[in-house]
């Protein structure tokens, strides 16, 4: 088979695609160990704020930082919840630096559906790890994303390299 007709994998997407969608915020409840499908991507949970890995990423290593209270918008958070979200955000670039020597990194939010926002309600900031030539064109010209390893198997690499408080 020619290089270019290689078929791209991303077996993963299909159980979001044929399942059953959920009516809840999956960021909602992520202050307590439970059952919940987020869970093994769980990466840190501190007083107001948790880190996870992101499902569906646009990059390997890609994280949400997020509050546990289901508010939309900046200006809604604590003093203290927007101080440990940040320091978390900059603990998460430290890990993946560790983990996974990433040349570059996309950190931010989008606020509101026109943004972008995929969970609009539960403000969430994105640290993605880059490097040069990691996803290329492909997001631009065919919404594809490569992500070379599971999501489980990232996560447990970042537990090991995530900094003790």
């Amino acid at each position: 088979m020619r290089e270019e007709n290689r078929p791209l994998w991303a077996p993963w997407r299909i159980e979001f695609i044929r399942g059953p969608k959920e009516k809840r915020c999956f960021l909602c409840g992520s202050e307590e160990p439970g059952d919940r499908p987020e869970e093994p991507l769980i990466l840190h949970r501190g007083t107001h704020c948790f880190v996870m890995l992101n499902r569906y990423p646009y990059n390997t290593g890609h994280l949400l930082a997020a509050p546990y209270r289901h508010v939309g918008d900046l200006a809604l958070l604590t003093r203290e919840e927007r101080t440990e979200l940040l320091d978390l955000c900059a603990t998460a670039e430290e890990a993946l630096r560790r983990a996974m020597t990433p040349e570059a990194f996309n950190i931010g939010c989008n606020i509101g559906k026109a943004a972008g926002a995929g969970v609009a309600d539960h403000l969430h900031m994105h640290i993605v790890p880059r490097w040069n030539g990691d996803n290329n064109f492909m997001p631009v010209l065919a919404d594809i994303r490569c992500v070379p390893e599971a999501l489980e198997a990232t996560a447990e690499l970042l537990k090991q390299h995530w900094p003790e408080a």
